[in-house]
């Protein structure tokens, strides 16, 4: 049997450091390969063996369960798509607190609600195990070119000592506070998102309406100040008609039920929110596997439909 050093407390991340990651998706799969290429010696787990097998080409090992994988690393990342895949994972039958060592880090990297994440917070305590939320923010693009950005919430100390991952994986990082803060933050950034990408497709739409030529009204406008970064890529392969998948319109859902879930519980109102939510709703029950940028897609062909019946 093999024996792992523990780490020591705020001792800081170093490619010694032996990581494991739970959730292979869109953006965990691309971080997890960004880490391996760095030189982390990696252990990797997701409920499909075919996307684990494609980091063990980079030479990450595959555990058989969560839990197993907990017990031989010193940091455990995850990257899932909601709370109660991340309560399974570290509470439920993935039993990763019950299988980790006392002074192993978590680094939470979903994007789930306050509660789900600060109650991971309070149960790795109990087990004297660090937990941090770092939820990360950007594109599968921007997983693939470790240029994501992250804000993160926890014990400060144990943020600043894993600058070694997150400098293998993102451009910038941000300390937010606390427990939760972390998420606290990217439902802000990721209201922003929403609501944006409603707006770009409402303007697309007006500017269908108006006559504008497609090809000159996307270039345009991707060349104007008021198209953010974030949505930039976006609008590019919106012009080519490409919804392809890097942030799913389900996830981007999910996310807004999130922020109007935390609006509700502090008695506020958020009418662009709920107005952007319910079209990103309409659009997710489609069931395609498309990216939330098909709001621009559902505009454009409304603004068709109506000039056809005027």
């Amino acid at each position: 049997m093999q024996l792992f050093r523990s780490m020591l407390p705020n001792e800081p991340v170093t490619l010694r450091s032996r990581l494991g990651f739970i959730g292979l998706g869109y953006l965990g799969s691309r971080i997890a390969r960004r880490l391996a290429t760095a030189g982390f010696p990696m252990v990797v787990y997701d409920l499909d063996r075919a996307k684990a097998a494609e980091l063990a080409a980079l030479g990450a090992e595959v555990a058989e369960h969560p839990g197993k994988l907990a017990g031989e690393v010193d940091v455990v990342l995850s990257s899932l798509p909601d709370d109660q895949a991340v309560q399974a994972v570290y509470l439920g039958t993935g039993n990763v607190l019950g299988g980790a060592r006392p002074s192993t880090r978590i680094i939470e990297l979903s994007t789930i609600s306050l509660e789900a994440s600060r109650q991971l917070h309070r149960a790795a305590r109990q087990f004297d195990i660090s937990a941090l939320d770092v939820p990360v923010s950007g594109s599968t693009r921007s997983a693939e070119a470790g240029s994501l950005t992250l804000f993160g919430g926890g014990d400060r100390e144990v943020f600043e000592a894993a600058k070694a991952i997150f400098s293998a994986i993102a451009k910038q990082w941000f300390y937010m506070g606390p427990s939760g803060s972390g998420v606290a933050m990217k439902l802000v950034v990721n209201a922003l998102l929403g609501i944006g990408m409603q707006a770009i497709a409402e303007a697309v739409a007006l500017g269908s309406r108006l006559d504008l030529p497609r090809d000159l009204l996307f270039d345009t406008l991707a060349k104007t100040a008021v198209i953010a970064p974030a949505h930039l890529g976006k609008l590019a392969t919106a012009a080519k008609h490409d919804y392809s998948p890097q942030f799913p319109v389900r996830l981007m859902r999910k996310d807004f039920g999130l922020v109007l879930a935390a609006a509700v519980q502090f008695g506020l109102r958020m009418p662009a929110t709920e107005a952007a939510a319910a079209i990103n709703a309409s659009e997710a029950e489609s069931g395609v596997e498309e990216d939330f940028s098909a709001v621009i897609r559902r505009m454009e062909r409304s603004a068709e439909l109506e000039n056809v019946m005027s």
